[in-house]
């Protein structure tokens, strides 16, 4: 049985825009490729594991309703893994009912972002159809880092099995897909910036509206439980370099109060980052 997840409905306004919490479920995760180099007894009492020491990681893709666009970060898992990696990951594909439960439709998307190619960040970029895969969101000009399409057409043995090609090929040959060479303003407002560390190419989506800031920082700091500048993932092919892009992202989030949104944590998938008297990060939930 897969884990389950019952998110409240996530949704706030933001400066001009408003921005809406949505998510794929959850899929099961070893608790030490997360946790990579901390010890079990540290990070289980964050993230409590299960007898075959797997922890629910969540899946949590950003809506942003501009007023005149309709965005999305990220695309989750989606329906396309191999029966192996179904019966190891058990996703539970909700994000197409999750977006319905927010009052959009696939084709009312204007833009989808991914902030890399992993396969449970753009799997519902496309769904088959009579064995062809097509662009889940059919209206959508889709954008992902150029260097993350490189690195998985080299199909290296370190990270071969994190790309599935039918997530993004199809959108690439049909000129759907835009790939990111450098960092840029992909429209008014939203931004994509790369932050090294998980993979070379791996850009944050920077949202910025009235005076506000947010950010979609993914697998730099992928849940609540990875703000310690060394609490990084086994998956970080430069793990030096998440910490430095950590430190690098602290010195603006918390003191211009950037809203940081978590990709994979099950619970709390947005807040306020701070300070406390031993200075030690924190984080503030927002509803």
């Amino acid at each position: 049985m897969s884990p389950t997840l019952d998110l409240p409905t996530y949704r706030l306004p933001f400066g001009d825009f408003e921005l809406t919490i949505l998510s794929d479920g959850t899929y099961y995760s070893d608790g030490g490729a997360i946790f990579g180099i901390i010890p079990k007894p540290l990070w289980e009492k964050k993230m409590p594991a299960d007898e075959r020491n797997r922890i629910s990681t969540g899946l949590n893709s950003l809506l942003i309703r501009t007023g005149k666009q309709n965005i999305l970060v990220e695309t989750g898992i989606g329906n396309k893994l191999g029966e192996k990696q179904a019966r190891i990951y058990q996703p539970q594909a909700r994000l197409l009912g999750s977006m319905q439960a927010a009052g959009i439709k696939p084709e009312q998307i204007d833009i989808v972002i991914n902030s890399h190619l992993h396969f449970d960040h753009c799997g519902w970029n496309t769904v088959i159809n009579d064995g062809v895969a097509v662009p889940t969101f059919p209206n959508a000009r889709y954008y992902a880092p150029e260097g993350e399409w490189q690195v998985a057409n080299e199909q290296r043995e370190r990270d071969a099995v994190s790309y599935i090609s039918n997530n993004y090929d199809p959108l690439i040959r049909s000129g759907q897909m835009q790939l990111l060479q450098r960092d840029c303003e992909i429209t008014p407002g939203i931004s994509a910036c790369n932050y090294p560390g998980h993979t070379r190419a791996m850009m944050a989506i920077m949202v910025e509206s009235g005076g506000k800031k947010a950010c979609y920082i993914s697998d730099l700091i992928p849940t609540t439980a990875h703000l310690d500048l060394v609490w990084g993932m086994g998956y970080d092919l430069f793990p030096l370099e998440t910490i430095e892009n950590k430190k690098r992202y602290y010195r603006q989030a918390i003191p211009e109060k950037w809203l940081t949104i978590f990709t994979h944590d099950p619970k709390i998938p947005w807040g306020y980052l701070g300070l406390n008297e031993q200075q030690k990060i924190t984080v503030a939930g927002c509803q």
